[in-house]
Order: structure tokens, then C-alpha cells, then sequence
């Protein structure tokens, strides 16, 4: 009896698949110097895209209701802020290797779920954010170096990653959508 139950678990480890868990790349922010002020890193809220989800999995951008399919290129236009409009974000003059001085976006992208935001929603709108910056570094590759973003060597993809560097902010998940 003890045999045929060893087999059996043999028999299940080797037939059996394991899934490998999948998420999102995240960088953690920084833990903040207490030495330096708390005012000294606030945001100006021009430069913050208010992104939420509510309980219905509506997504509203800015506090307007809004279709997923339109969320890329608002992200996309609020990131790029061409022609420097005064309600879009700032921008700062930098020097970044390969582009010398150059004007850069203080953009941040903020996001906020409700508890009740179904997960494939989540994942759609973090996609389509992503999404956004990736073309924005991949348009610059190539008007810059004529290659796209995945072929560059480290060096000149770290230039591009600092010319967009547009950090998404997630809040933690709340009822946005009012009472359940």
C-alpha cells in the first residue's frame, strides 16, 4: 500500500504543470532623507495625470468619464505636453548623454483603483499607461538613432529612459465609487 501511494505522488509531481507567477515590474520609491523638508518634494498638480477605476470599472481621467481605448493617447499627449501648454506638465532643462541639453517632462502619472476594480481591468489600464511611455521612447529612438527602443545597447536606452522618465504612482485602493 505504501508503494502504490508512492508511485501515485511521483506519478502526480511529474504529470502535474506548475504556473509561474507573473506582475508588473515596480521600482519602489525611495525612502525620503528626513533631513530635507517634506514641502521640497511636492508636486505641482499640473504635473500629475489623475487616473481612478471605480467599483463599475469605469475609468475616469482628470474626473472625466473616459473610454480605454482613449486613455494611451491622453497619457500619451499630457507625457509629450508639445506645445507647452500652461495647464500641462512643466518641464526642466537637463543635461542627458547622446542628447545634450535638453527640455524634459515632470510628468507623473497617478493611479487609484477602488477595492472593488476587477483585477483584468487593473492590468488593462496599467498596460495602457506603460504602453504610452514605451512609444514615446521608441519614436525617440528612432528619430534619434534610426533603431527601435529593444535594439539599443544599455547606454543609449539609459539616455532615453531619463528623457522619459515618467513615474506612475498608484495609491492604495479605496471606494472610489462610492458605498457596495
Amino acid at each position: 500500500m505504501a508503494d502504490i501511494a508512492f508511485l501515485l505522488l511521483i506519478f502526480f509531481l511529474a504529470a502535474t504543470t506548475m504556473d509561474s507567477d507573473t506582475g508588473l515590474m515596480r521600482q519602489l520609491p525611495a525612502i525620503p532623507d528626513p533631513n530635507v523638508p517634506q514641502d521640497v518634494n511636492k508636486i505641482n498638480d499640473r504635473n500629475i495625470l489623475e487616473v481612478k477605476v471605480n467599483k463599475d470599472n469605469l475609468l475616469l481621467v482628470e474626473g472625466q468619464l473616459t473610454e480605454f481605448n482613449q486613455l494611451r493617447e491622453i497619457a500619451h499627449d499630457f507625457i509629450l505636453n508639445a506645445t507647452d501648454e500652461p495647464n500641462m506638465p512643466e518641464k526642466e532643462v537637463v543635461n542627458i548623454p547622446f542628447f545634450g541639453n535638453v527640455a524634459i517632462t515632470k510628468a507623473v502619472i497617478s493611479l487609484q483603483n477602488d477595492i472593488g476594480t476587477k483585477y483584468g481591468v487593473y492590468i488593462a489600464v496599467q498596460n495602457e499607461l506603460i504602453a504610452a511611455r514605451t512609444e514615446l521612447r521608441d519614436n525617440l529612438s528612432r528619430q534619434e538613432f534610426g533603431i527601435p527602443y529593444e535594439k539599443l545597447d544599455e547606454e543609449r536606452k539609459g539616455a532615453i529612459d531619463d528623457f522619459f522618465k515618467v513615474p506612475i504612482s498608484e495609491a492604495e485602493p479605496k471606494r472610489i465609487g462610492g458605498d457596495q
